[in-house]
């Protein structure tokens, strides 16, 4: 959809909820709509970002154009900042470490499952996708770890929403994709997936499967607001893993995966960095008491510094 909605001030007491036009991204409007209940009144604000408006470069990389992430939220978090939107929706994996200034995400929906799935136009598995499929994806995490697994695959770009990305799987010069699960199943697709891939050879990145919530750091009474649909298991987790990822300093370039845990107040976060090539791995896991978002991002951070002490020069 690519109408922008400009705002209308008729009733002050509508909160402006400012999204993607995707599919996907309004169904997570919805999907926090609904946890807020019918008595709270809302408006839907359509904002088109620089990562919408880049198709038209053909089938190039994300990490290839400048902004990186941020193509995805940087309009978004103008209108935020300019008071044009009250609260931010957005899919937790898309989103930089670093937030502009005056800006939080204190709020997080319940995780859906974080992993990813293998889509292929045969049904094959990855074991059984011949030697030389093509398999398109513009992320470096999933090239580098697929290439892990199976050395001889073709890895080539491949942009576009949810929908878009399984109809040219079907007519496109591709063999199989890889796509969130968490996407798939709020969009009712999860009939799609042929195999969703074990943590162990596709570590998530560092938020998948989670929706946040982005406000001015100042707006106490929103903020108080949306606190009341917080879960606090998925903050915490996904504070901890975007805390690592700042810390070593990764970005949308990085080949890196992060998937936190919370058990009984303690969070199990395990990482995996990669070469581009998927030759070269570094891997690390922690485990420690985090009750709070706070000692989250704390224990990411630890992990983060005893990863980067380890890493050859260059590597991010």
């Amino acid at each position: 959809m690519d109408v922008v909605y400009k705002l209308t001030m008729t009733n002050s007491k509508k909160i402006k909820i400012g999204s993607r036009g995707s599919p996907l991204a309004l169904k997570q409007v919805e999907m926090v709509k609904a946890a807020l209940g019918p008595e709270v009144e809302t408006e839907t604000v359509i904002i088109k970002t620089s990562g919408d408006w880049n198709p038209a470069d053909g089938e190039v990389a994300l990490p290839d154009h400048e902004g990186g992430k941020a193509l995805f939220a940087k309009e978004i978090e103008e209108a935020l900042l300019a008071d044009e939107i009250d609260v931010a929706v957005h899919s937790m994996k898309d989103m930089d470490s670093t937030l502009p200034e005056g800006l939080i995400i204190p709020c997080m929906l319940p995780r859906e499952d974080p992993r990813d799935a293998l889509i292929t136009r045969t049904g094959a598995t990855l074991d059984d996708l011949p030697e030389d499929a093509v398999v398109g994806t513009t992320s470096p995490r999933r090239k580098a770890f697929l290439l892990a697994r199976k050395r001889s695959l073709k890895i080539v770009p491949f942009r576009g929403n949810v929908g878009t990305r399984l109809e040219k799987l079907k007519s496109a010069d591709v063999d199989a994709t890889v796509l969130a699960v968490a996407g798939l199943k709020r969009l009712g697709l999860a009939g799609e997936i042929t195999q969703i891939l074990d943590k162990k050879d596709m570590i998530p990145a560092a938020g998948q499967g989670a929706i946040g919530l982005e406000l001015k750091a100042k707006n106490e009474q929103l903020i108080a607001k949306f606190s009341q649909i917080n879960c606090l298991n998925t903050n915490i987790c996904v504070n901890a893993e975007r805390s690592f990822i700042q810390e070593i300093g990764g970005s949308c370039h990085t080949p890196v995966g992060a998937h936190a845990i919370l058990e009984n107040n303690k969070v199990f976060l395990q990482v995996m960095l990669a070469s581009e090539d998927g030759n070269k791995f570094w891997s690390d896991e922690i485990c420690g008491e985090a009750s709070t978002s706070e000692e989250a991002i704390q224990l990411g951070k630890k992990l983060g510094e005893s990863l980067k002490s380890r890493l050859p020069e260059g590597v991010i």
